[in-house]
């Protein structure tokens, strides 16, 4: 008997787990507050204080000139871009290096423009990644935050 008793509260406490996550997952609808925070990263230009000197490249701080970022290696081979920078700003970003031979090359013809792109405007590293180009996304930022690191003031 003592048992069964137990077995019955275990199986109801299980029952009002489900329910409650049930409840919860279809019901309740997110925080605004958490929703914000995340449709906000993806386009944030700012940053935080803490990582203003490692991602960042607006407002004025870095130097104008032309900076090679180390080769970040990748599981498909090296990414390498150097950045020209005028006015403060990122003017330009060139690839020196990338993966190359069989789908490679279509994914690298379709994800770098794309990356370029995100990171002029962005002014940093900080981008969305393309879907089916990890390592591209990879190589190039590492390669790219490199190169910013290298022209900060």
């Amino acid at each position: 008997m003592y048992k069964k008793t137990i077995a019955l509260l275990v199986t109801l406490c299980v029952t009002c787990a489900i329910i409650i996550d049930g409840y919860l997952l279809f019901f309740k609808k997110p925080n605004a507050t958490t929703t914000a925070t995340t449709a906000a990263k993806p386009a944030a230009k700012t940053t935080t204080a803490s990582s203003a000197s490692s991602t960042s490249a607006g407002n004025d701080q870095i130097k104008d000139g032309t900076y090679t970022g180390k080769a970040t290696s990748t599981e498909w081979g090296d990414v390498q871009v150097q950045i020209v920078v005028r006015t403060g700003k990122i003017a330009t970003i060139n690839v020196l290096e990338q993966p190359s031979g069989g789908r490679s090359d279509g994914i690298n013809a379709q994800a770098l423009p794309v990356y370029k792109k995100e990171a002029l405007s962005a002014q940093s590293a900080k981008i969305q990644q393309i879907s089916g180009a990890t390592e591209t996304y990879k190589g190039f930022t590492g390669s790219l935050q490199s190169a910013i690191t290298k022209a900060e003031v």
